[in-house]
């Protein structure tokens, strides 16, 4: 219901904002919105088409590992923490490796694995689900944890830098991680007070500790590396880890004498479907967002912001990379245009260009996720999701800015 009243405001908002501007002389005010209404339903039906194919390869990889009897082992491997983060599911269902391989590929900065594999978790979940329009419990905590966006390697935006001239690229990859895990926390944190979920048992500890010791090592190897050569080390990590998995899972399934091929065309034929059941969720935001961020309401706000702020008497700087924060929950395209934007103004390295990055990689695109990934299986009632994402969001902005004024102010 929630993203219901946001989608409905966002375009009234915008709406309004260019009627005012066509009373006030500006005769291109609605045109410009109509034409962004357009733009960005063809955008939507891009991105969806594009992401056809990588839905179709990762879903025919995942039935492989179905159909092989690798997903159930482990899910098996992984139950003592995943049982007790997401109690609703049985143990050793295929759903609990599914969520553990999404939330590694999000971790390591794979959005094209981390999407596939993550809608065929949300189809598990499902079968699961009592109550099919409704989000379940796990649900809700599988979506949050991705809408929070932890990510250890974040490669794109190191290469973004790099691209327009940064003299260190890798500079954010401290407070990028600093920020990423106090998203994270709050989105946990939050979740885990609604279902009441103890997060001090051993399991979870044990857990934390692994994720701090596997940080830890990587921030010691990349550290004693010059810019050029920590992304040449995360490009070929990142290419070892996805050959390496896609390996992985056909051994698995010839090691079982399975027919890989019909297996693998099983699991694409699903992709496929799932790819085309998203077209309506991803027009339907992005639409919405076409239309305020045309109407002039998103200057406005941060005009307004601004004003506010220096009134106050506090340091403004921070505002000038605000449209990436406001952005990046609704859409993660329009978020890394605004980013690049502040390069192209302010460069890569000024406070602008800094906080502009870490706010890119806090956390990941909350309403276009909660849209397609409730969408892809008839999802209306999504209870506290938004509110729990809404919140991981908010942590991982504020965040943001006081890390980058500690790293960079």
């Amino acid at each position: 219901m929630a993203l219901n009243y946001i989608w409905i405001a966002l375009f009234a908002i915008g709406v309004l904002v260019g009627v005012i501007r066509l009373f006030c002389g500006d005769a291109d005010a609605l045109p410009a919105m109509m034409d962004s209404t357009f733009e960005m339903s063809t955008t939507a039906f891009e991105m969806t088409l594009g992401l056809t194919g990588t839905l179709t390869l990762w879903m025919g990889i995942m039935k492989i590992g179905e159909d092989s009897g690798l997903v159930n082992r482990l899910a098996k491997f992984l139950s003592p923490v995943l049982t007790k983060l997401f109690p609703e599911i049985p143990k050793n269902h295929p759903a609990l490796g599914s969520i553990f391989m999404n939330i590694s590929a999000n971790m390591l900065g794979l959005d094209n694995a981390a999407t596939p594999v993550g809608l065929k978790a949300m189809q598990e979940l499902q079968s699961i689900n009592k109550e099919k329009d409704t989000a379940s419990n796990s649900m809700i905590m599988f979506l949050v944890l991705n809408t929070s966006g932890l990510t250890i390697i974040p490669v794109s935006i190191m290469a973004y830098r790099a691209k327009f001239g940064a003299a260190d690229p890798t500079d954010v990859f401290i407070p990028l991680l600093l920020t990423t895990l106090c998203s994270t926390l709050v989105g946990l944190i939050t979740v885990s007070l609604y279902q009441k979920i103890n997060l001090f048992q051993r399991a979870f500890v044990v857990m934390f500790v692994c994720i701090a010791a596997v940080v830890s090592a990587l921030f010691f190897t990349l550290m004693g590396m010059g810019s050029e050569e920590m992304q040449k080390f995360c490009r070929l990590l990142t290419s070892i880890l996805i050959l390496g998995a896609i390996l992985t899972f056909i051994l698995s399934g010839a090691f079982k004498r399975l027919n890989v091929y019909n297996s693998f065309i099983a699991g694409a034929k699903d992709g496929f479907h799932v790819a085309v059941s998203l077209i309506p969720y991803c027009v339907a935001i992005l639409a919405a967002v076409g239309v305020f961020r045309a109407s002039g309401a998103l200057d406005a706000l941060q005009s307004g912001v601004q004003s506010a702020v220096e009134w106050c008497g506090l340091n403004s700087d921070w505002v000038g990379a605000l449209p990436v924060a406001l952005l990046k929950p609704l859409n993660g395209s329009g978020a890394r245009g605004m980013m690049l934007e502040c390069f192209t103004s302010q460069g890569p390295d000024s406070f602008v260009g800094h906080l502009a990055s870490v706010l890119q990689g806090s956390t990941d695109t909350t309403f276009y996720i909660l849209a397609i990934y409730f969408g892809s299986v008839g999802i209306k009632k999504y209870r506290y999701s938004v509110t729990c994402g809404l919140l991981a969001d908010l942590a991982g902005m504020i965040a943001a800015v006081f890390i980058s004024y500690f790293f960079f102010g």
